[in-house]
């Protein structure tokens, strides 16, 4: 019971720190006018409001795309970290950010951008999955998939492609600022057609994973246990991988790359709530869009109208506290 308030009031804190997000920016809007025009809106009601197109078309776009991409990286890290029985596994350690990196890189190269985002968005999809095909296939034995074979085949894959991302940089000076922003996440283009494809992957995909708690919990006494307890490791890890590497390359086609939430949030809900995913999904999962609401609308005001790409925010506040979890393990 005490950790349902403890989930409730976080949702609670979540949409009050997104109301909070929507009134700050170069136009500073009042919280109680901006929650007025939301209200008028969802009940059909006509608005005559100067801060209209501000709201609807510029912030909360933003702020549900942010909060929706905090939540499917959060869920993903705790996922990750439980099936490789790994603290330090996250989205990305299979390598499907510097594919989508890549791909994204390709579409700036070729000017597609200029054409629309979509054209971005669908290369860095297909760059995550040829990543995640490329390091699935270098790591299976057969029909087995060893965890250590896997996260070295996907931290090798993610070298390759950084490389290629610098060279493409040195050779196409013109797209350098472009590339460099983008692989360091941004909310900039937030609309709601990224949103109606996101969004629905995140939620489903997060209920799915949380539906299969008892084989995650399982899971983390190790293969052999599971194998014990009914549980087929293999097949569990490859369902595991697969789901969350759509959502991981998903997200990151729209928002770019951004580091640190799948690898420290999942720590912060344990301390919390515990190893136990029945717990520890939905409070990542909320813990996730909490953190990249409130670094996003750093990223956009600390030095407005110079917007930071978020994925410096996540790195300043993650590193440190990551770090503080590394010296306090070592002092245990």
């Amino acid at each position: 019971m005490k950790k349902k308030r403890l989930l409730v009031g976080l949702i609670i804190l979540l949409i009050t720190c997104s109301l909070i997000s929507i009134t700050i920016g170069s136009a500073s809007i009042k919280a109680t006018e901006a929650a007025k025009l939301i209200w008028f809106k969802i009940i059909g009601t006509n608005i005559d409001s100067v801060y209209v197109k501000i709201i609807f078309d510029i912030r909360l776009p933003r702020v549900i795309l942010a909060i929706t991409v905090g939540a499917g990286l959060g869920v993903s890290g705790a996922v990750f970290q439980g099936i490789f029985k790994n603290p330090m596994a996250d989205p990305y350690i299979l390598g499907i950010s510097s594919g989508a990196a890549l791909g994204a890189t390709l579409a700036i190269i070729l000017r597609l951008e200029t054409k629309g985002l979509f054209f971005t968005t669908i290369f860095a999809f297909v760059g995550a999955f040829v990543s995640l095909i490329l390091v699935y296939n270098i790591a299976k034995v057969g029909k087995k998939l060893p965890t250590s074979t896997l996260l070295l085949a996907g931290v090798a894959i993610n070298f390759l492609f950084s490389s290629m991302i610098s060279l493409s940089m040195i050779l196409h000076r013109e797209a350098m600022e472009r590339i460099v922003y983008w692989t360091m996440g941004s909310f900039n283009e937030a609309s709601y057609k990224q949103i109606i494809v996101v969004l629905p992957i995140v939620v489903l995909i997060s209920f799915i994973f949380n539906l299969s708690y008892r084989q995650l919990n399982i899971m983390a006494s190790g293969d052999e246990a599971a194998y014990t307890l009914g549980v087929e490791a293999d097949k569990l890890k490859k369902y595991i991988i697969l789901l969350s590497s759509i959502m991981v390359a998903v997200i990151v086609s729209v928002s770019g790359v951004i580091g640190f939430i799948g690898l420290i949030i999942p720590h912060i809900a344990r301390l919390i709530v515990g190893a136990n995913h029945r717990e520890l999904i939905p409070f990542s999962f909320i813990l996730g869009a909490l953190f990249l609401l409130i670094c996003d609308t750093l990223a956009r005001t600390i030095m407005a109208p110079t917007e930071l790409p978020v994925g410096a925010i996540t790195s300043i506040f993650g590193a440190p506290f990551f770090i503080y979890l590394l010296w306090k393990r070592k002092r245990v």
